[in-house]
């Protein structure tokens, strides 16, 4: 009975695929461009289309069983944390659930402020305002010893575009990276729960069409979108981020 209880498991965690949450779509442009979120993230990830799943929760898709999924990567939004929707709110308290089991989870921009709130952190406008372009993310002292970020500079450049943040981390949780504008651009929620305000899944394209497409709200700001735009530079800590996620996927799994 040993041996096919251990077979058995082996087989589950086969079949097991890494589950992009989605809580929203990119922009029409973009997206008519370059696709959407879960297809930038699976780029990123270097996964074949074989090994994702991927739940569109904004729209109201059910998330499977934590047993069932290996890990979980939760997209931005054009949606706010702090509106508190229906949809939003469910995700919260399956990620939370899931977490408890050990899943191993990453979520980026929206995904992260769920995280946050979903473990008892604030979520809010950034009283700094928004932040987006090519921006300095430093690495704080809790990412040393990382697993996922103990490999990066002290320094190094992302893209990203948000008007909130995790104003408040929750109870426990880890700071690890910093911006000029956000304080929590990184935090670890839990072990092997890590949340990034920034856009790893990001490549130049994305980043200044984004900031093609905002010109207008960005300059009424106070910003300058055109130069933020000639500021947009590479950011390979980026996707090899998101690639030693896998490879921490993959031990967990084994």
């Amino acid at each position: 009975m040993e041996k096919v209880s251990q077979a058995s498991k082996q087989r589950t965690r086969a079949a097991r695929r890494l589950l992009i949450v989605q809580t929203g779509a990119t922009l029409p442009a973009l997206r008519e461009r370059h696709g959407d979120f879960p297809e930038w993230f699976r780029r990123g990830l270097g996964l074949t289309p074989q090994q994702v799943d991927c739940v569109r929760v904004d729209t109201s898709q059910a998330l499977p069983p934590p047993r069932n999924v290996a890990a979980v990567v939760i997209t931005g939004s054009g949606a706010m944390v702090s509106e508190r929707l229906d949809w939003s709110e469910r995700t919260a308290h399956w990620l939370r659930t899931a977490a408890s089991t050990g899943l191993p989870m990453l979520g980026v921009c929206y995904g992260h402020q769920l995280l946050a709130h979903a473990f008892g952190g604030h979520v809010d406008y950034n009283p700094r305002g928004r932040e987006i372009g090519t921006v300095d993310i430093q690495c704080l002292p809790a990412a040393a010893d990382d697993e996922l970020f103990g490999w990066l500079p002290q320094v190094f450049r992302a893209h990203a575009t948000h008007l909130q943040s995790v104003l408040k981390p929750p109870p426990g949780a880890a700071v690890l990276a910093r911006s000029t504008i956000d304080d929590c651009q990184a935090v670890r929620y839990a072990p092997r729960v890590w949340g990034v305000q920034f856009h790893p899944e990001f490549g130049v394209a994305h980043m200044r069409g984004y900031l093609r497409e905002r010109e207008d709200v960005v300059n009424t700001e106070g910003l300058d979108a055109q130069g933020l735009g000639r500021a947009v530079g590479a950011s390979p800590q980026g996707r090899a981020l998101l690639r030693r996620f896998v490879r921490i996927v993959a031990e967990s799994e084994n």
